[in-house]
């Protein structure tokens, strides 16, 4: 007989059976009736010739029930469902004689009815029937309706006189068909001359000057897309050369010839109408000829509110501007009039405007500006007044959570800030910071239970470039919105690795040359890591300390007396332990410096794990300066069919190797030059990242993301800081791995943290609706990490050239996601189906199972 427990190791795979039996014994055509037919597919042929284009598919109406990956889930879902719970369930009460009386007898009559609106009676059928799909029964009206559309889109590309039908196909299996539209499309209609009539002169002439720049031009085929390209481009053009008030509905195009009728040569004459603008006062409609405005006054409000009185206004004229405040004017004018690009004299353009609301947004100080447009008597010049109503002078803001990890047994955290705007009333911003978190330590190699790590920042933002004696407004312009920081922080670490103390500081610039395109500069970016408990280190890597272990329990060298102070024998024994940090300093003194005779290969082994333990406890100078650029395609959040290009180059150590050729700086133990008795970091690093995200159909995405990265040392370093180094694996990588779990190369996780300074990934994701707000996802995962021009010499973890590409790691796996709106909740399961740590025979597919299987966790989607 079978334990409970029996039960409880085998219930989900019970319930995994019992699932696919339901939906096995789903019959798709539950809810078609006898006079139904369920629609599978629609195919759309234009000359015969089938249309994959989703853009036009997008215009059919009705679409066949959705599938995961073929299967037709949520329509089997919407089939679980009872179809009316309520009559089954009365239905159910009156089977048998007096059961509803001895339910109200037991339960009272109002209990009964809430019986009747459960979810085991009505509640999970409803639920079924939101989260499923009803089944896409043909609707002839609809498919009418799409013929039309499809006829009417074709007749926006020039061929007015198509012909349109459809055929429904049953052929394939019982009660489902599909629909074939079936579109030809006959001789296209040519734009043969363009004519003009515009009532206004000074429109007529702004036209003249730019008529070669039109998007409808003559022998050239109709498209409707045109014409709405033109009136845009008339519109926008317009309005940034004086026609403030220009409305894009005063464009009209006729077009001079009967479209049906069929001619040889198909061609037609088009008539650009531009009339004047029309105001409406008083009910009645009245014209006014559209003219060229200029900025005569400019008026600034920078403090206003809808409460205050106009009359007590003061003012004071700055460069052209006006600025009108109460009582004491709070700001430095020209970081008012820096932000405004509307000038005095010129002409209004709709281009200055537009990025005047942009730089006072961005300016963090104010809320977003209301600008007014007033004409003088004459008609031909304008009052702009801008107001401005500030944020508040501070904010403040707190952030509280717990954590729990297999270090740390309980986490409780916290962080606060503080901004303070317009510190130097130049529109800057202050920002103090303050985290923390404590907690209780599940390592047990620590000396106590509890760990603290807390820090704080100081950062200032200014809305300019802030560069002594050099003018960076002719190279970056205030509408590329550029910014200085400058940031000083610490943290501090206790019980935590190695006990890091850690400051940094940031000298940096950005802008964006247009909404597209950010640019960022650190022109410093200076960190120190000094590490207070270095002894700690082989209780902390516990990898390397086996690794040292291992080496050192030969009985070889566990036998020497010379040798015997550095081994405990603890209980229950596996043999001989070295001491740390007495046991495993001494140890590998007396190998590294032959007081015992000892094998090349453990030679060379202990040599390996002592570089690794100097560079991992070492103190950490970075002086280094770098640029990023970022590029995307991206509109907006929606926008599911774009790309992304990220660009980073850093170099370090520059500026102190300069310095030290006129100061001579002091030099360490291995000749490395220091500064307060820290080596500084010189290494030249680079990284490309681009991301591709195609939109198939119905919320089905195919994303792709390649990146390349390399740091190399020089100088007065052989390798690269822990810091600034790369690993392979975790939920944004390789998701087969763990975070810092593979490679580098064809070594097999060696160390708890394999890291090198050369990476190479490739990820490749499908993502696919479920049901509501469940999402699925396929994806494989390819890369690796190499040292390579550094100081490690392990053939097996150094890049080679091309043969080393061999050992690109492969994982694939699928993921679950569950979307908030605001944010994406990532459940991952990776396999590794190409391990490059195996023998060369083996790699494929030898550890593609579910007891190999590595989830990962992940919010929001890994790119």
């Amino acid at each position: 007989m079978k334990t409970l427990r029996s039960y409880e190791k085998n219930i989900a795979k019970i319930g995994l059976f019992f699932l696919i039996v339901a939906f096995a014994s789903c019959n798709t055509l539950k809810r078609v009736e006898d006079d139904e037919l369920l629609l599978t597919k629609n195919n759309i042929f234009v000359n015969s010739e089938k249309i994959k284009s989703e853009d036009i598919r997008s215009l059919v109406l009705q679409e066949p029930n959705s599938t995961l990956l073929g299967y037709p889930l949520r329509l089997n879902f919407y089939n679980l469902a009872k179809k009316d719970p309520d009559s089954s369930f009365q239905a159910w009460l009156q089977r048998k004689e007096n059961r509803e009386k001895r339910l109200v007898n037991i339960l009272s009559k109002k209990q009964v009815n809430r019986l009747g609106e459960s979810f085991l009676v009505k509640g999970y059928s409803d639920w079924l029937k939101k989260i499923g799909e009803p089944p896409s029964i043909v609707d002839t009206l609809k498919t009418q309706k799409s013929l039309e559309r499809l006829s009417i889109f074709y007749g926006s590309k020039g061929y007015f006189n198509n012909t349109s039908s459809y055929d429904i196909d049953s052929t394939k299996k019982k009660q489902r068909v599909e629909i074939n539209y079936k579109i030809a499309l006959g001789k296209p209609f040519i734009v043969d001359s363009i004519t003009r009539n515009i009532s206004s002169m000074a429109i007529d002439s702004i036209y003249t000057l730019n008529e070669d720049k039109s998007f409808i031009k003559n022998s050239k085929q109709f498209d409707l897309t045109d014409f709405n390209n033109e009136r845009k481009r008339l519109s926008e053009l317009f309005r940034n050369t004086g026609v403030y008030n220009f409305q894009e509905s005063s464009i009209a195009y006729d077009i001079l010839r009967d479209t049906t009728r069929v001619n040889d040569d198909q061609k037609m004459s088009v008539e650009l109408n531009i009339g004047n603008l029309r105001k409406r006062g008083d009910s009645i409609i009245t014209t006014s000829e559209y003219k060229v405005f200029r900025l005569d006054k400019i008026n600034i409000y920078p403090d206003y509110g809808f409460d205050r009185d106009k009359s007590d206004l003061k003012s004071i004229e700055y460069d052209n501007y006006t600025i009108y405040y109460h009582d004491k004017l709070r700001y430095k004018p020209k970081a008012l009039t820096d932000a405004i690009f509307l000038e005095k004299d010129s002409l209004y353009r709709d281009i200055d405007k537009i990025r005047t609301y942009r730089r006072i947004t961005n300016l963090n100080t104010f809320k977003y500006p209301n600008i007014l447009f007033t004409e003088d008597s004459t008609q031909s010049k304008l009052t702009a007044d801008i107001f401005l109503a500030t944020r508040p002078k501070f904010s403040w803001a707190f952030d509280f959570d717990i954590t729990h990890s297999n270090i740390r047994s309980l986490g409780i955290g916290f962080s606060t800030a503080l901004i303070s705007r317009n510190i130097f009333r130049g529109a800057e911003t202050l920002s103090l910071s303050v985290g923390g978190t404590f907690g209780l330590l599940s390592d047990e190699t620590a000396t106590e239970n509890f760990f603290s790590e807390v820090g704080a920042d100081i950062n200032i933002t200014f809305p300019r470039i802030w560069f002594p004696f050099f003018n960076w407004k002719k190279i970056i312009p205030s509408y590329k919105l550029p910014q200085s920081r400058v940031s000083i922080g610490t943290s501090f670490q206790k019980n935590i690795g190695l006990d890091k103390q850690a400051f940094n500081t940031i000298l940096g610039y950005n802008w964006a040359t247009n909404n597209l395109n950010k640019n960022n500069v650190e022109l410093l970016n200076i960190q120190f890591v000094n590490n207070l408990n270095p002894d700690r280190f082989y209780n902390v890597y516990q990898s390397t300390f086996e690794r040292l272990n291992d080496i050192a329990a030969d009985p070889v060298y566990a036998d020497d007396p010379s040798l015997q102070d550095f081994f405990i024998m603890p209980e229950p024994s596996d043999g001989p332990t070295l001491t740390i940090p007495e046991g495993t300093t001494g140890f590998t003194d007396a190998i590294l410096n032959d007081d015992l005779p000892s094998t090349p290969e453990d030679f060379d082994d202990v040599a390996s794990i002592e570089e690794r333990r100097i560079r991992l406890t070492e103190n950490n100078l970075i002086f280094a300066s770098n640029y990023t650029f970022n590029k995307t395609s991206r509109t907006s959040i929606n926008d599911n069919s774009f790309y992304s290009f990220r660009f980073k180059v850093e170099s370090a150590g520059v500026l102190l190797s300069g310095i030290s050729n006129i100061i001579e700086f002091d030099k360490n133990e291995n000749g490395d030059r220091t500064v307060f008795d820290v080596p500084y970091s010189q290494y030249i690093k680079t990284e490309f990242d681009y991301i591709k995200h195609w939109d198939l159909s119905r919320s089905n995405v195919l994303a792709f993301r390649s990146f390349f990265g390399i740091a190399i040392p020089y100088g007065n370093s052989n390798s690269i800081p822990f810091v600034r180094s790369y690993f392979g694996g975790g939920s944004n990588d390789n998701r087969a791995w763990f975070p810092y779990s593979l490679g580098p190369g064809s070594t097999d996780n060696i160390n708890d943290f394999n890291e090198a300074n050369m990476k190479i990934a490739l990820n490749l994701e499908y993502r696919f609706p479920i049901v509501g707000n469940f999402k699925g996802a396929i994806f494989a995962d390819a890369g690796n990490i190499w040292n390579v021009w550094d100081n490690v010499e392990d053939p097996a973890a150094v890049f080679e050239g091309f043969e080393s590409l061999s050992e690109i790691a492969l994982g694939t796996g699928m993921g679950l996601r569950y979307d908030f709106t605001y944010f994406v909740f990532r459940l991952d399961m990776g396999f590794k189906t190409y391990n490059p740590a195996e023998l060369p025979g083996q790699r494929w597919f030898r550890d593609y199972n579910f007891s190999n299987a590595v989830f990962q966790i992940g919010i929001n989607y890994p790119f």
